[in-house]
Order: structure tokens, then C-alpha cells, then sequence
């Protein structure tokens, strides 16, 4: 017997391995097996009775992992699509795809919050007796009686016991759970209301229309205003899931999203486990977080993208909050969009899928318009609150007071003293983008970027926000010598300051990557937000949305028209969703909302969208400007990325790839090779390649081939990836 395993290496292809004691059942199993000179760990996709490999070079695996759980078939699925789609190593896609714990080999010894307990294997073994293993019948009977032996009593058991315990795990008579630590997951806060609220007339017609639809998949686009109750139709909706026994996969963009999102879902359903799965848990508790998914035991999963891969065996339900989020496509590394598959993976299990947002994508909302998605609306507040007021804050020239107009620092200082809190928004960190000689413009920059260093007063460095290389402060022009360095622009530090100055009683907190490292910092400011011990917060883009502050009157905004001057085609509809995010913050409570937007352009056609509310209008505007140039939804794009360490290496490979192309591009546009927009990152030199066609199934059918030659391709020493519907060109 042969298996086929896949190993987390760039090669897209599985490796094929001799191992007679493999079964059906140790699909989806990991297996420790020999790489070269190295044993690592893989998960067996398949066996085979015959392997067109001389049989004499197939080596041999070594040990079945079976401490964790086989990943499920329709898992096993949407890894191998994700590879397919992608075009990325079905190796890397699996083994990403895993909490970390598992991505290596387990150690009893090194694992916390273990229990054990018996599998149907270990019960049939135990009926038939052990005679020859006393040792083994012994540990198996005391884990049997047990039901569960917990992981203290692990910890507990005796050295001998230790290593039947371990013969147990192997034979797969003893499986072991990693138990959901809830007692780590922030309690409930105070705020949040236990009672289910009256559903808005909005409310009622989109959930019976949940309700009245047949059975099987179909996507809703909730279309709904801030503070419009998108939340309470989802919960209503996960209702009808959870009745039926069935579990609830629900995604949200960021980490800070999940804290209040948690507890009003735990208070909502109280009798069934809920888990976290996010980058910011600690490994042993995400993977066990995944285990008591794979069980089934906890019954809702709320995470960020990477909980797209969770097993659900009884998968009933996917919502995805602030679909339009560009925090759901992955950029580094394995490249895809939870978003998308989401949607594919509710098709495969037929199932509905809620995709939300105040903002849709136009990807989403052109689906909307076309049929392919159901559309739901609800375009009043749940509270029956007014929207806030948007006011542009002209300002020619550099503003007053270290980047706030006086209009601005008026209207904080009154809402302060009323006793409300202000948000104001700037989404740039730091003290000030850019360290200027007043004589020459020199200006220090990373040497690994196509970057400025951003001064970080406080710390008195300076700081490259792409690559985190870190340099003292100068103290004088490296070109000219001259010692007048003066900081140029305004970042959430800077801006904190100038509030300090100009509200010296006032109670300020900054919210921003910078403050948020720890991971028990942004729970604890959020408490103190709840708790009204904050008067104005500074904070980027970790403040713009999903979060409810019910004293939250007023919202500045600057900086906004950096987002005007960018070259991406989709700035326009990224910065709409933002300020249109950021403003519905205010006024979500009894306090009457108000918006102030600072910016040279008032009469800016964006602006007055924003001003307006009108996102209907303002989409349908991109979307016939979208397909007047010819630009995504009404296309689908690739990007092939090349990177080297120098320029010429990026630029040699893509002029190969660009004949390759040519070559087999059936009505697929192929574009010349250009240099990224950051052209060096990191240390390397970066280019990239554009392909495009107006039929999804034509740009596949291209990328199939194109990626078989590209394998065998001249590399000149880059290193390349291909990037399926790219958010960025």
C-alpha cells in the first residue's frame, strides 16, 4: 500500500510513500515521514495500490499521527479547490490550513489542556481483552471508567503509565481533545443586553425572508445602513441553524471585531459551546479550539479568514460580517479570499451563506444586481436614531494646530465638556510620515523599502512600517549636514499630543497597532471605552468599524484626501467604505451623531456621496466607470509577482512568462511586465505581469497551462506566485 502525502513545501505536487498499515480511515491523518534529509510532517490526501514511481525508490513512512483528528473530506475539498484556484502548492495549502500545533510532531510532554479519552477502536479492543499488554489494558480500563481523563490527571499519570498512554495514542484506541479554555476568552461585558430586541419592520422582512426560502445554498447579500441591526438577523438566522442541530461558522475581518461580537452571541446562546479561532489566540488553544469544531461540540465558530478551513461536520450556516473587508483576502503567502470561499464552500455543502455590510464590495453588489446573489435591505437604525450629520471642514493649506482645523479642536472641546466621547480618525500611525532637512528635503528612508522611515517621537526612533527596520533619530542631514530636521505630516501620535495640549483635563486614549502589541491591550481599552473612562479616543483604522459605542457622539476624520491621489483603481470605493464606516460610529446610542470631515476638496463628488448616504448611487457610478475601462467585476485578473535581489532578475523571468503567455492566451489580455508600485520591499526587487479575460472560465482555463510552463520556466534567480483576483495591482 502506497499513500500520497502532502508536504508544506513550494513544490505543486503530493509525494508517494510506501506504508502498509495504512486504511482508509487515515485520509486526512498526518504522518511523520523522511523530506530529503529531514523527517517532517504531512497529512495522507490518498492511497494507492500502485505508484508510477519505480516502487524500489519509494521510501518508507514513518509513524501515523493519530492524536489529532483525520481532517474531513469536504475540508480536504476546499484545500484541494484552493489550491486549484489559486494556483498555489496544494502542500503549503494544507498544512497553513492547520493550527499550528499540528504542523508538527506532537510531544505529550509539551502539550497543555490535554485530555484523553476512548475511541470506538480502543472500546473494541478492550471487549476482546489484551492479555498480552496488562499494561495497556490497564491505562485503557482507568481512561474508559474516567470517560474523559482530564489533563491534570494526565499530568499526574506515573512515567510508566506515561508510555502506555502513548502506545495507546498510536494504536488509535485513545484519542486525545484539546479542551476550549473558555476561561481565556474575555467574559461578557456589562453592556451588552441579554433581552432579544423587537425586530424593525426591515429586520422581520429580511429574516422571513430567510426563512421562507427552499432548503439548499443560496448567498443574501444584507445590504444595511450602520447601527441598522445587521447583527440581530444574523443571530436570528443562526437561531434557525442551531435548531436544527446544525453549526455556525460566522467570519468577521479583524481580531478587535470578536470581543463584543462574543459576548452578545455567548448571553444569546447561552447552551451551546462557542469557540474563537484568530491568529491572537495561543497555539494550544486554537488547536483546541479546532478539535471541539471537528467534534462538533462547540456548535458556533467565530473567527477571521483562516477559520475558513475549520472542520463542521454539521455545518449548517456562514455568515461573513463587513464582507467588503480587505482583511479577508491573504496577501501573504498562500493568496486567496475567505470571502469567496465562503461562498463556494456553502455550495459545496449547500448551505445558506449571509454575506453583510454597509459598504458591499462592488464584486458583491453587482452579483446582487445580476441575480446571482438575494439582496436584503435595511436602511433605517434599529433604534429608530437618526444618522449622523457629515460636515466638510475646508481647509486650504497646512491646518492649524499639528494637522485639526480650529473648527475641529471646537467641536471636540464642546462634546467633552457635554460628557460625550469623540472619536477622531487618522489612519496613519506614528508621530509623522516623513523626518525633512529644512535646507536640502533630504529624508531618511529604509534601506530594505521603497519607503520613508516614520518618526515615532516617542521612542525616538525611526521606524520603515513595511518591513519594521528600526533607526535612532538623526540629529542632523545625512546629505548636508544641516541640524534643522522638521517633521512633515501628522500620525496618530503627533495628533494624541496636540490633544493633549489643547485638552489638558481631557481623558485621551490611543488605539493603533502601536498600543494594541500586547494581547490583553485592546480588551482592556475597550472596558474602559464601555465604562465611559475615555473622553476622545485617536485611533486608525482598528477604530472604523463593527465596534458599538453607545456615548460616542462625534467623529473627526483626517487625512482622508491622501486616498484621492492614489493611482489603485479601487481607492475611491476602499476610502467610501471607510469614512462611511467611520462614521457610523457616531450617534449609535441617544446621542445625536455628527461627522467632521477635514479636506481641501469639499465639493469632491466622494464626499458628497458620503455626505448623502447614497451608497446605491455612488456604486452604480464606479460600476459603469468599471466597465467603461474594463476593470473587475467586468473582469477577472491575475497577477504574476516575481521578486529578486535585483530588479533585472524580476524583470528577465517576467519577459519569459510574457512569451509563455502570449503563446497560449486565448482571448486572455496579457500586459507588459512593469515594476510593482513599491518597487523594493523587504530587500527585495519586486515586478509584476498582468493577465486578464472577461470569463472567469477563460482566465482559468489560461492559468492552467500558463502555470504548468511557468514550473519549468527560467527562474533568473526570482522567486515568483501568481495572485488570483488581486486586491492591489
Amino acid at each position: 500500500m502506497f499513500i500520497q502525502v502532502a508536504i508544506d513545501v513550494p513544490l505543486p505536487t503530493l509525494f508517494d510513500y510506501r506504508c502498509p498499515e495504512a486504511t482508509g480511515e487515515d485520509i486526512g491523518r498526518r504522518v511523520r515521514v523522511p523530506f530529503g534529509r529531514k523527517r517532517v510532517v504531512g497529512v495522507i490526501l490518498a492511497l494507492l495500490d500502485q505508484t508510477p514511481i519505480d516502487a524500489a525508490k519509494v521510501r518508507v513512512a514513518g509513524e501515523i499521527l493519530r492524536d489529532m483528528p483525520a481532517v474531513p473530506p469536504d475540508v480536504l475539498q476546499v484545500m484541494q479547490f484552493c489550491s486549484d484556484y489559486y494556483h498555489h502548492p496544494i502542500g503549503e495549502v494544507v498544512l497553513s490550513a492547520l493550527p499550528s500545533r499540528f504542523r508538527k510532531t506532537p510531544e505529550l510532554t509539551d502539550r497543555v489542556r490535554l485530555s484523553v479519552e476512548v475511541t470506538a477502536a480502543g472500546r473494541a479492543a478492550l471487549l476482546a481483552g489484551l492479555r498480552r499488554s496488562p499494561s495497556l489494558e490497564q491505562v485503557l480500563a482507568r481512561i474508559s471508567t474516567a470517560g474523559v481523563l482530564s489533563a491534570e490527571r494526565v499530568a499526574a499519570l506515573p512515567p510508566s503509565e506515561r508510555r502506555a498512554l502513548k502506545r495507546l495514542l498510536e494504536r488509535g484506541w485513545v484519542s486525545e481533545t484539546l479542551r476550549a479554555a473558555e476561561h481565556l476568552i474575555d467574559e461578557a461585558s456589562d453592556s451588552v443586553d441579554s433581552t432579544k430586541p423587537e425586530l424593525t419592520q426591515e429586520q422581520r422582512a429580511s429574516v422571513e425572508a430567510m426563512l421562507a426560502a427552499p432548503p439548499g445554498f443560496k448567498t443574501w447579500l444584507l445590504h444595511g445602513i450602520t447601527g441598522s441591526g445587521k447583527t440581530e438577523v444574523y443571530l436570528r438566522a443562526m437561531e434557525t441553524a442551531l435548531e436544527t442541530n446544525g453549526q455556525v461558522l460566522f467570519l468577521v475581518p479583524e481580531i478587535g471585531l470578536t470581543p463584543q461580537l462574543e459576548s452578545r452571541i455567548r448571553i444569546r446562546f447561552a447552551g451551546h459551546e462557542l469557540v474563537t479561532l484568530h491568529s491572537n489566540l495561543a497555539a494550544g488553544q486554537r488547536a483546541a479550539n479546532w478539535q471541539a469544531a471537528h467534534s462538533g461540540r462547540a456548535r458556533i465558530v467565530l473567527g477571521t479568514r483562516s477559520a475558513i478551513f475549520a472542520p463542521l461536520p454539521r455545518l449548517a450556516l456562514i455568515v461573513v460580517d463587513e464582507e467588503h473587508d480587505a482583511s479577508f483576502k491573504q496577501i501573504e503567502g498562500m493568496k486567496y479570499s475567505a470571502r469567496d470561499l465562503a461562498v463556494w464552500r456553502g455550495h459545496q455543502r449547500g448551505i445558506p451563506v449571509i454575506l453583510g455590510s454597509a459598504t458591499p464590495s462592488l464584486e458583491s453588489y453587482q452579483a446582487a444586481l445580476s441575480g446571482r446573489y438575494r439582496i436584503l435591505r435595511l436602511t433605517q437604525r434599529a433604534n429608530d436614531a437618526p444618522m449622523p450629520r457629515i460636515h466638510m471642514v475646508a481647509v486650504n493649506g497646512p491646518a492649524a494646530s499639528n494637522g485639526l482645523a480650529s473648527q475641529l479642536l471646537d467641536a471636540i472641546r464642546a462634546r467633552v465638556q457635554n460628557r460625550e466621547q469623540v472619536l477622531v480618525f487618522i489612519n496613519r500611525r506614528g508621530y509623522a510620515p516623513v523626518l525633512v532637512c529644512s535646507a536640502c528635503a533630504w529624508a531618511p528612508s529604509c534601506h530594505r523599502c521603497s519607503a520613508r522611515l516614520v518618526l515615532h517621537k516617542a521612542r525616538s526612533r525611526m521606524v520603515c512600517h513595511h518591513c519594521g527596520h528600526a533607526m535612532p533619530v538623526p540629529v542632523a542631514c545625512a546629505s548636508c549636514g544641516n541640524v534643522d530636521l522638521h517633521p512633515l505630516g501628522y500620525g496618530t501620535q503627533r495628533v494624541e499630543t496636540t490633544l493633549r495640549q489643547a485638552l489638558p483635563d481631557a481623558r485621551i486614549l490611543r488605539v493603533d497597532r502601536d498600543t494594541t502589541q500586547s494581547r490583553d491591550a485592546w480588551p482592556q481599552m475597550r472596558n474602559l471605552i464601555e465604562k465611559g473612562e475615555v473622553d476622545v479616543l485617536v485611533g486608525t483604522q482598528l477604530l472604523s468599524k463593527g465596534h458599538d459605542f453607545p456615548g460616542l457622539g462625534l467623529v473627526c476624520v483626517l487625512n482622508a484626501d491622501q486616498s484621492l491621489y492614489s493611482t489603485d483603481f479601487r481607492a475611491s470605493e476602499q476610502l467610501f467604505a471607510q469614512l462611511t464606516q467611520v462614521a457610523g460610529r457616531a450617534g449609535r446610542g441617544r446621542i445625536p451623531g455628527e461627522v467632521l470631515i477635514q479636506t481641501q476638496f469639499p465639493s469632491h463628488p466622494l464626499y458628497r456621496a458620503v455626505q448623502e448616504h447614497d451608497y446605491d448611487g455612488f456604486a452604480r457610478v464606479l460600476l459603469d466607470e468599471r466597465a467603461q475601462a474594463g476593470f473587475p467585476p467586468f473582469v477577472h485578473q491575475a497577477v504574476l509577482r516575481a521578486e529578486g535581489t535585483s530588479m533585472e532578475q524580476a524583470l528577465n523571468f517576467l519577459r519569459d512568462a510574457a512569451q509563455l503567455a502570449q503563446a497560449c492566451a486565448h482571448e486572455v489580455e496579457v500586459f507588459d511586465p512593469a515594476p510593482a508600485v513599491m518597487e523594493r520591499l523587504k530587500g527585495k526587487e519586486r515586478a509584476q505581469l498582468l493577465v486578464q479575460a472577461r470569463a472567469r472560465s477563460q482566465l482559468h482555463a489560461f492559468l492552467d497551462r500558463w502555470a504548468q510552463q511557468l514550473a519549468s520556466a527560467r527562474a533568473y534567480g526570482a522567486r515568483w506566485a501568481i495572485d488570483v483576483d488581486p486586491l492591489s495591482i
